[in-house]
């Protein structure tokens, strides 16, 4: 397994050489039009974009870095997502240990735990330039405003540092920031997300904030990963990236932030310093409304002395984020059988937001186990906002949403195994009638018993293996090799197969408004 890139310039650097990354040359508008091209880059499969001209702007922008199954694995130094699960897998597993052989094994995990804590570090390339108090300048920065109802940049992919006064532990969260002027944000702290209970807790209801923009990859996602607010992210990204993450001292607030850092802003953020933040084309592919966030005031910029701004598009999926939600999807399946052990998979589909819908496989033992699975999921982190639970069987393939749709209509009865429930959900949707609470629904299309009021339950039509193992030897006989695969009917043109509907379509390289979208070759080495 290949280590992970230790900061952009080696990821970007790890991208080009794997011809997932096209160098964009001619001048770009950050207003709308970067927007528009990544989106187009992004559903059509294409690759991570570097916008090297960009209007207003010295610095070069990076788009699209986490948009495919393939750059995720890169980012990770694995072949499946599933590989870097099996790796926490280890760590929550952790029991008493049997054998000398067991006791090597598990002193080296707990070992490699105890390394991946972050270190301090006297100095960072994060702080080759520092700028304080009237220096201070967001214009200078290639912040997009990505939608037309937007109604200023905003920042989109920052990892925003806080720290829990009493116990000590950092919180490393990726929150939006609209731009306000030259020298503040707002901070889009939502009422369920752990930087907005440490501005709760603060006595005097004021917090120092640090924001990290262009960090290594897995760093980058574990501010997304929606981990319990007694785990720091920045430990969890040290464990998935084999070495820790080096801190070092903020000039202006009394925090630490990733030494490795692009660009780190400074600043406070104060309970009682607030204003009407939005509308932001979300992930959910609508406006979330104004609404009142607390503003974040800026006492310092560091960077390196050539840094590269990073970004991110949400908006209807697919798009970039899908991904990141995917990597969480697949990271957090063994600690959700701990807390769930009956569930097999899970899927979060990226039409339903992902926190719109999961569809959960369960090891089925008794009457009503469904729906104790259900109210589970609607108690469990983050996933207590899914709005919509389908559970279905345990053979059945929870990311071919066609095997799904079949289970809940030919197993649903809809008097019996329609669950209607109420509780949180997210922020962001805009269908409840009150914010942030509404009503839930469960859908249980699992195999049903006479316990649970059912008649007689059919068998389902299978062929047998000896029919088809029979059939499989004749293929070339009957000259049909080319039009079935492995005794499944080839999959009509147009039609998705179920592992590109995990996946995502190949990626393709387009060219769109006269901008050179295909990969060059031969350019291995960092940014200039």
């Amino acid at each position: 397994m290949r280590s992970p890139a230790a900061d952009l310039r080696e990821w970007i650097a790890l991208l080009e050489r794997e011809g997932e990354l096209v160098r964009v040359r001619a001048e770009v508008d950050p207003d709308l039009e970067i927007t528009e091209i990544t989106d187009r880059v992004v559903k059509a499969g294409g690759p991570a974009l570097l916008f090297e001209n960009v209007r207003g702007s010295r610095l070069p922008l990076l788009i699209n870095q986490f948009g495919s199954e393939r750059r995720m694995c890169l980012a990770f130094g694995v072949a499946r997502l599933d590989d870097v699960a099996a790796r926490l897998e280890e760590v929550l597993e952790l029991t008493p240990p049997q054998g000398l052989r067991d006791k090597v094994r598990k002193l080296g995990t707990l070992k490699s735990i105890a390394d991946s804590a972050p270190k301090s570090v006297s100095k960072g390339p994060c702080q080759e330039v520092v700028l304080e108090g009237d220096a201070v300048d967001l214009d200078a920065l290639p912040i997009m405003r990505c939608w037309p109802l937007d109604p200023a940049p905003f920042i989109t992919l920052p990892a925003v540092l806080t720290q829990d006064r009493e116990t000590g532990v950092r919180n490393l969260g990726m929150y939006r920031m609209q731009k306000l002027d030259r020298r503040t944000t707002f901070m889009h702290w939502q009422v369920h997300k752990d930087g907005r209970a440490d501005l709760l807790a603060a006595p005097d209801g004021r917090i120092p904030v640090a924001v990290a923009l262009g960090l290594d990859p897995v760093t980058a996602y574990a501010a997304s990963a929606p981990l319990p607010k007694h785990v720091g992210e920045l430990l969890v990204a040290g464990f998935l990236r084999g070495s820790a993450v080096q801190l070092v001292k903020c000039r202006t607030v009394d925090l630490e932030v990733p030494a490795n850092a692009e660009i780190v802003l400074e600043g406070w953020v104060d309970a009682a310093d607030t204003g009407l933040e939005g509308p932001f084309g979300d992930h959910t592919g609508f406006y979330t409304p104004p609404e009142e966030f607390p503003l974040f005031r800026i006492s310092a910029i560091t960077m390196r002395r050539d840094p590269i701004y990073p970004s991110i598009v949400v908006g209807k999926p697919p798009a970039e984020d899908e991904w990141l939600a995917k990597t969480t999807e697949r990271i957090f399946l063994p600690a959700i059988r701990m807390s769930v052990p009956e569930i097999v998979d899970y899927d979060l589909p990226a039409a339903g937001a992902f926190h719109n819908c999961a569809i959960v496989s369960i090891r089925k033992r008794f009457p009503g186990h469904a729906r104790k699975v259900m109210h589970a999921v609607w108690g469990l982190g983050l996933l207590s906002l899914t709005k919509a639970v389908v559970v279905v069987d345990a053979g059945v393939d929870v990311h071919d949403y066609e095997e799904v749709f079949f289970r809940v209509c030919a197993n649903v009865d809809p008097k019996r195994d329609v669950v209607l429930a109420d509780g949180p959900l997210d922020q962001l949707d805009h269908a409840s009638v009150l914010a942030s609470f509404g009503g839930k629904i469960g859908f249980d299309a699992t195999a049903k018993g006479p316990g649970e009021g059912a008649r007689e339950w059919p068998p389902e039509i299978e062929m047998t293996p000896e029919v088809r193992a029979r059939v499989d030897a004749r293929l070339g006989e009957l000259g049909l090799s080319e039009h079935v695969d492995g005794g499944a009917v080839q999959e009509w043109p147009g039609r998705a197969g179920p592992a590109e509907r995990r996946t995502g379509s190949s990626l393709t390289r387009r060219r769109a408004g006269g901008l050179n979208l295909e990969p060059e070759h031969g350019t291995d080495g960092p940014i200039e």
